[in-house]
């Protein structure tokens, strides 16, 4: 999704080189990016970078911002003609000043050391049986807890995404909180990802049970990382002046209609990203589940999406109609879970369910009735607005 990409493989002689992309983005014009070279050798990696941005600065739009972008100049002249210039660039520079040597490698690896890791064993007695005697740990473990290429420690996902608070928000209390358990639990690093949350991503596992204990009493420890509340969502309308309209009370509303964690697992994997405007900032392009807002007479209204994936099966959603009204909205994707769960084979992800059955199926339930305006309802009204069109609930008037 990125003007250019890089992606570190290994040829058949074993050597070390970078797969490139160019041509991605999102926003106006969303576009997958284009393979231009399948193995640049290492040493090479800053010239081939320095002749495509040369190509595109060379025949590239400047007369218009809108299509100052290298995915525009890719698709204007395709990618094969790209590939041709580039390749022709290239040959001048090649092995010019710019070559990376093992000896230039070395000396920037040596900033990059690993943390001092102790030897320690696979698994930690006191995690295991708290795994079985707490339901909310074993939670946490699951969603939150992943795997470490070194025995006996663990990577932390911190979620900033509990119920109730804007997605990716922090105190600046919490901010030092986290950097002291950073500190504490995690050679002093704390990451930020673009999903929004915090990693601490070298944690003892004997250390497991303590750093969720402190976790929770911060509120990050929302056992979520990778369901459907952990949203990604722009500033919106509340915060930014190109926004069209809402997006973080949005994503609160729906965060709150689908409060219930043993929901949210039952339901699995499943991205949910929400953008104010068309610069598409919270990527709704590539969520399984896009929500954009958009811009009627003057009101708000959201125009949802589905089939989108970020990762090296990436996708980009797809309308599923006409826009939808702000307290209409957490009803519609409702009716796609619905059809989801009507329809998925057992531990088959939302994704692989759209791509699978296509999106006829969500598209004729969403709108096989009128979306109520559903705000100001309460939980048990909603269970109700829920229920399948066939069941009794709509034909007594309901």
């Amino acid at each position: 999704m990125h003007d250019i990409g890089l992606a570190a493989v290994k040829n058949a002689q074993g050597e070390v080189g970078f797969r490139v992309l160019v041509g991605g983005g999102l926003g106006r014009t969303p576009i997958i990016g284009t393979e231009i070279c399948d193995f640049v050798p290492w040493q090479h990696a800053i010239t081939y970078l320095e002749s495509i941005v040369r190509v595109y600065n060379e025949y590239g739009r400047r007369d218009n911002i809108y299509k100052a972008r290298i995915k525009i100049l890719v698709k204007a002249i395709g990618i094969d003609e790209f590939r041709r210039r580039v390749e022709a660039d290239w040959q001048f520079t090649k092995d010019g000043p710019c070559t990376i040597t093992v000896e230039e490698l070395n000396r920037v690896a040596a900033f990059f050391t690993a943390p001092d890791y102790e030897q320690l064993p696979e698994s930690d007695a006191a995690v295991a049986a708290q795994l079985s005697e707490s339901r909310a740990f074993s939670n946490w473990v699951q969603r939150n807890v992943k795997p470490h290429k070194v025995p006996g420690y663990a990577a932390v996902v911190l979620s900033l995404k509990k119920t109730g608070i804007a997605p990716g928000d922090a105190t600046a209390a919490q901010m030092d909180a986290a950097a002291e358990l950073a500190e504490r639990f995690s050679f002093g690093e704390l990451r930020v990802t673009h999903m929004q949350n915090l990693v601490l991503a070298d944690v003892k596992e004997s250390d497991l049970i303590a750093l969720w204990q402190a976790a929770r009493e911060l509120g990050m420890a929302t056992p979520n990382i990778g369901l459907l509340t952990d949203i990604i969502c722009c500033p919106g309308g509340d915060f930014c002046s190109l926004a069209n309209a809402r997006s973080i009370p949005l994503a609160k509303a729906i965060a709150e209609r689908f409060d219930n964690i043993d929901f949210q697992h039952d339901i699995g994997e499943i991205e949910l990203n929400m953008s104010g405007c068309m610069n598409a900032c919270g990527h709704h392009h590539v969520g399984n589940i896009g929500i954009l807002g958009v811009d009627k007479d003057g009101e708000e209204w959201y125009q949802v999406s589905i089939g989108g994936a970020q990762g090296n099966d990436s996708s980009l959603g797809r309308v599923i109609g006409p826009s939808f009204t702000f307290a209409q909205t957490p009803e519609v994707i409702a009716r796609l879970l619905q059809v989801y769960v009507r329809e998925r084979f057992a531990d088959e992800r939302f994704i692989d369910t759209v791509r699978r059955i296509g999106h006829g199926p969500f598209k004729e339930y969403v709108y096989a009735a009128p979306v109520i305006d559903a705000e100001g309802l309460t939980g048990e009204e909603y269970a109700l607005l829920a229920a399948p069109y066939d069941t009794p609930l709509y034909s007594q008037g309901v």
